[in-house]
């Protein structure tokens, strides 16, 4: 695959790795010399120091038989310009990292696929992380709803129900669901059905369409 990634910061470095060692064919484009030097110095690709925001450097990189450009500068307005010029060449695919999260729409806009503030994602993993310890991984789906895995704890309200009881106690509303049940005596996940009894130490994958609100977690742990 033909990729072309913009910047070669702290996004762009490690992108540039797994790019590069995964067999790809790579081009860089970064305006600093510093860090265009460093890209050459350290992987085995093409950087071009140059400003991506020009049609002629997007063309100097070979943009017309791309098959994806990722955008990774600490800018917004940069990589958006650099997403519009991408679209002129018809890249298949153009990825762009969105450091506000106001200008998520904008993006989407004009159709391009989007990873909101990496930084800000760790942050927020982190912050959850000492709140919340149950709850060992998520993901954001639109603006509120939530897929999450969590630890079932001993005495919280769900242990010892099956899904249908707890749905009939109101424990799970309309805009929850649980989609699998990891085991410690199942080699394989378990997938629910309404008979599905939850025990104590189960790890729990679920979907909220209100995302993990107090009401929410207090379900699984006690």
């Amino acid at each position: 695959m033909y990729v072309v990634i913009v910047g070669a910061g702290d996004i762009g470095i490690p992108l540039i790795e797994i790019a590069t060692s995964g067999g790809n064919e790579v081009v860089v484009i970064e305006n600093d010399d510093e860090r265009a030097e460093r890209a050459a110095s350290q992987f085995d690709c093409l950087v071009l120091n140059a400003d991506a925001t020009v049609k002629e450097t997007l063309a100097d990189a070979g943009l017309d038989r791309a098959d994806a450009v990722i955008s990774t500068t600490d800018q917004d307005a940069t990589n958006i310009m650099v997403c519009l010029l991408s679209q002129e060449f018809d890249v298949p695919q153009i990825v762009s990292v969105v450091h506000n999260p106001k200008h998520m729409n904008i993006f989407r806009q004009i159709g391009v696929n989007t990873m909101q503030n990496p930084q800000r994602l760790i942050a927020e993993y982190l912050y959850r992380a000492v709140r919340r310890p149950s709850v060992v991984d998520y993901m954001h789906i639109g603006e509120e709803a939530e897929v999450f895995e969590v630890a079932v704890e001993e005495g919280a309200p769900i242990v010892g129900l099956t899904i249908s009881e707890a749905a009939e106690e109101g424990l799970l509303g309309d805009e929850m669901l649980i989609v699998a049940i990891e085991r410690d005596d199942n080699e394989r996940p378990i997938t629910p059905r309404g008979n599905t009894r939850i025990e104590r130490g189960d790890m729990v994958t679920a979907y909220s369409g209100t995302g993990i609100t107090e009401s929410v977690l207090d379900v699984f742990v006690s």
